[in-house]
């Protein structure tokens, strides 16, 4: 679906930042950007460049494709097995 990647970014980027336990805008002078646009990247709104996140990533000390990975919404189970 057009944008999933964008929305995935912003997902991971958030999930990183809330458990740093930094602010939108603190997270945002982390990173030298504006508070709005790391907003705008968080919500899915923004189209980065690979550049751009090359350039995060590197600043925050992850993989560039690790902000691409979809994060587990929960555990897949076998077909078939219950569990206790």
């Amino acid at each position: 679906m057009e944008g999933d990647l964008q929305r995935t970014v912003g997902r991971n980027l958030r999930a990183y930042r809330e458990g740093k336990g930094l602010s939108q805008e603190a997270f945002a002078d982390e990173l030298g950007v504006h508070r709005t646009y790391m907003g705008g990247i968080e919500r899915g709104e923004r189209n980065l460049t690979l550049k751009s996140l090359e350039r995060i990533a590197a600043r925050i000390g992850v993989e560039p494709l690790a902000l691409l990975e979809p994060a587990e919404r929960e555990p897949r189970r076998t077909a078939g097995r219950r569990t206790a």
